[in-house]
Parts: structure tokens; sequence; C-alpha cells
């Protein structure tokens, strides 16, 4: 500024010198107001970015939703037992209020964990089709035959057409139910991740009971497995019982052409059926299979090209599934099958747990439950191998 006077003094007029400093302040207050502006403004950007990104953004660790009022409530009744936290939440909200039955609703994080253990076992629930319902019962109507029709022409009275048969299915709920255990001293310790473990103990055991219920259960307090379904030649099988294909050897396959007992496996299913079917078996049974060869000697069993795909077995995809018997005298080792069509899983989505520190001390137990069932909707769906 001096410079500017002591030169607008020497060479200019002294009413253009003084124009030219009222310029130059100018100038310089509405660069600072710019400055000031462009400042402001980068910060309020950068503060949505942060609040856009983390509402988008799922959680990278369960430690990021600690403080949440269900998590923290649920978090305190495992470690120590404290539920005041979680009688005071409403069942609206984030369903952790006690029922009639005892317990309270696990936490929806350990719920998911458990779901998706679930999901990925291998066991009919791979492929069957599940329902969730609220209910204690799930019913299903299935039609028993086609539907009656005819032609009709402009000269002649149409006849009136006949009606389907239609079987009404009736699945209950059974009460499944879990009980890991755990020292005080590791509840205690805040660097567990307790509700990992809780989730990954219960999924475990809820996984083997389920699989071998829809394999074998009996359907009393359990769900009715596919091999306890009624069972006859396919010869001679009715809409509701399931027909059994022999494997043409005595407790084996047969000692000569043994793959042909699983062509006529194959094409003793609908046609209807067979675009979704695929091969349910165990390991022993699995073992058995992939040494056969055809004509040409070629493997029938195929492997999977691709992770995560199942391996093919005559262009069928095969679950292998342990709770299937081995291959025995009279056992049905092996069976084929719209698996979608042909059983339904019904499920409660709710999963309950009741921390118990007195029955095995000085563990505590987390008494877990929940409520699921299964049976035959549509025994044509699916065949069974019968081992003479």
């Amino acid at each position: 500024m001096t410079e500017v006077k002591a030169a607008a003094g020497a060479d200019v007029p002294g009413d253009l010198g003084a124009e030219m400093l009222g310029f130059v302040q100018e100038l310089k207050a509405f660069r600072s107001e710019i400055q000031n502006r462009l400042e402001a403004q980068e910060e309020r950007m950068t503060m949505l970015d942060r609040k856009t990104i983390s509402r988008a953004r799922a959680p990278l660790s369960a430690e990021a939703d600690q403080g949440a009022p269900h998590q923290k409530a649920f978090d305190a009744y495992i470690r120590h037992g404290d539920d005041g936290a979680l009688r005071g939440l409403p069942l609206e909200g984030k369903a952790m209020t006690t029922g009639s039955d005892g317990g309270f609703l696990v936490a929806p994080t350990v719920a998911m964990q458990v779901q998706e253990a679930l999901n990925v076992t291998a066991s009919l629930r791979r492929v069957a089709n599940v329902v969730a319902v609220e209910s204690a019962s799930y019913e299903v109507l299935v039609d028993m035959g086609d539907i009656a029709h005819g032609w009709a022409t402009e000269a002649t009275a149409q006849a009136e057409t006949g009606t389907p048969t239609v079987q009404r299915v009736v699945i209950p709920v059974h009460e499944l139910s879990a009980m890991p255990k755990a020292s005080q001293r590791l509840l205690d310790d805040a660097a567990f991740d307790v509700e990992t473990w809780l989730a990954g103990r219960i999924a475990e055991k809820f996984a083997r009971a389920e699989a071998m219920a829809f394999i074998g259960g009996d359907g009393v307090n359990k769900p009715r497995g596919i091999l306890t379904h009624a069972k006859a030649p396919n010869g001679t099988a009715t809409n509701v019982q399931i027909g059994t294909i022999p494997s043409g050897g005595n407790g084996d396959f047969a000692a000569t052409n043994p793959a042909n007992a699983l062509i006529d496996l194959v094409y003793a299913l609908g046609a209807q059926y067979r675009a979704n079917a695929s091969f349910v078996m165990n390991s022993k049974t699995a073992a058995a299979v992939r040494k056969m060869r055809d004509a040409d000697g070629r493997f029938l069993w195929a492997d999977s090209l691709a992770m995560g795909q199942p391996a093919q077995l005559l262009g069928y995809p095969v679950l292998v599934c342990e709770d299937m018997p081995d291959i025995a005298q009279g056992s049905h080792s092996i069976a084929f099958g719209d698996f979608r069509s042909a059983y339904t899983i019904v499920e409660r989505p709710d999963l309950r747990v009741l921390r118990d520190p007195f029955s095995a001390k000085p563990h505590v137990l987390f008494y877990a439950t929940k409520r699921v069932g299964g049976g035959v909707t549509d025994a044509r769906a699916v065949k069974l191998m019968v081992f003479g």
C-alpha cells in the first residue's frame, strides 16, 4: 500500500491515486470473502460426504453396532444375566421382549448368522422348498391330477369337464433346541466375541439335528423325513406314495452294467419334474457311483468346473448329504427328484435363548430354541433307489 501511495503521489494526479487505492482495497476484501466462502463450502461438503458414506456402507465389524440399544441389552443379558434392558425394548422395534414360552428373542445379528449357517449346510434344506410362517402349522393344497379339458366347436354342445383332485397337506412345526455352555470367566472377558460364539454353536447343533430329521425323521416331535414317507414299487405307487426303483443287485448295484439302474431312476421321474431334479446320496454311495463308466469308458460323474457349483451325475446336480443311508440290504440310499416340489421345510423366523447359570455350575448354559417342521408335499416329484 505504501508503494502504491508513493507511486500514485509521484506519477499520477491525486484523484486518480485515491481511486487506485480504493480499488486495491476492495479487491483484497473481495478475495478474502471468496476464500472464506470456499472454505465454508468445503467443510460442508466434507460433512455431507461423511454422513452419506456412514449411512450407505454396512459396518465392517460387529463392533460398529455395539452402541445400538438392542445390541447392548442382549450383550448384557448373555454376559451377566441382566435382562432389565431387554424387557424394556418394544416388540415392534427390535423384537426382544419375552414370550409366553420363556426366553428372549436373540439379537438380529445372531439370528442372521444362524440362518446363514443353516442355509449353507449339506442338508435337504439346500434343495427343498423353505417357507417362513408365524402359525403353528403350514397347509398347502397339491393338485393330484391334470386339469380336465376338451375340444369345442360352434356346432356341437360343450360337455362339462371333470374337476381335478386336490390333496390337503398339513405340516406342523416342532421345537428344535440346543444348549451350548460357556464359563462365566470367558463371558466376563470383554475381548471375547460372545455373539459370534453363540451363533456358531447354535447353528452347528441345529444343522445336525435338522439334516437328520429331514431325511429320516419319524414325525414324532420332529419333522417327517423323506425316507419315512409311504413308499411302493414305482409301477404300483399311488400319487401319495414315493416310487422305488431296484438297484439290480443284492444289497449293491448289479454286477454288470450297474449304471442302468441310475438311468432307470432318472426316467422313472415325470418329465415335468426332471428339469429341476437332483441326486441326493452320502459320501460312501457317491464314492461307488463315481467309479461307474459308460460303454465308451467315460465316467458318469462329472466334477464341478466352478467353485461353489455341485458335481453332476448323468447331467443332474448331486447333493452329498451324510444323513442318507449307506448301501446295504433293503436301504434307500439314492434319491432323485425335484425336491423343491417334493419336500417343504416350514420354520418360524424367531430364535429364542434362555440363560441358565444354575444347572451346570460353574458353567453357564444357553438354552436356544427354534421352531421348524418338514414333510413331503408331492410324492410324485421324487423317486428312491432301493438296494434289494
